[in-house]
């Protein structure tokens, strides 16, 4: 199972990115943060997590984020959701019980196409938060970083 740890910044804090390492955009709290440049061309981390999103999560959660009556809207929680909380509740899952309804969140930390693209997920999530890619499939990418191909087989458990 992979866990990835970070700094617990709200992404209500400032989602711009401020430095890249190894092809990942982080904001001034070390936060992983998605990049889209003025032609519209989104960094690679939001692109992977709009495929995986709508791959792993659309079911429940709407398309793009929006919500559903089943699951709520994601792009909300992303407003005020820390990154630890959001690598939290999505290895562990969330049970939330009240006198109206019962709504449960999977654990999804031993499901290696979730677990390995965790951060995938927050950057496009993030991204659909603060209104920077739209509803549609990014159509231009920056390319896969090679060091992003190399965290994948090893979590995917590939040579």
């Amino acid at each position: 199972m992979l866990v990835a740890t970070g700094p617990a910044a709200h992404a209500a804090d400032d989602p711009t990115a401020v430095k890249s390492e190894d092809g990942k955009y982080l904001d001034k709290e070390g936060n992983p943060t998605f990049k889209v440049a003025p032609d519209g061309t989104v960094d690679w981390y939001t692109y992977s997590g709009y495929r995986r999103y709508h791959s792993e999560c659309h079911v429940c959660h709407g398309p793009d984020g929006m919500g559903s009556t089943y699951a709520p809207a994601l792009q909300e929680s992303l407003k005020t959701m820390s990154y630890g909380d959001f690598l939290g509740v999505v290895a562990s899952g969330r049970k939330n019980v009240n006198t109206a309804q019962e709504s449960v969140m999977p654990a999804f930390g031993d499901n290696p196409n979730v677990a390995c693209y965790m951060d995938d997920l927050y950057v496009y999530l993030r991204a659909r938060a603060y209104d920077a890619v739209g509803r549609v499939r990014p159509a231009k990418r920056e390319d896969k970083p090679d060091a992003y191909t190399e965290a994948e087989k090893s979590c995917m458990g590939a040579k």
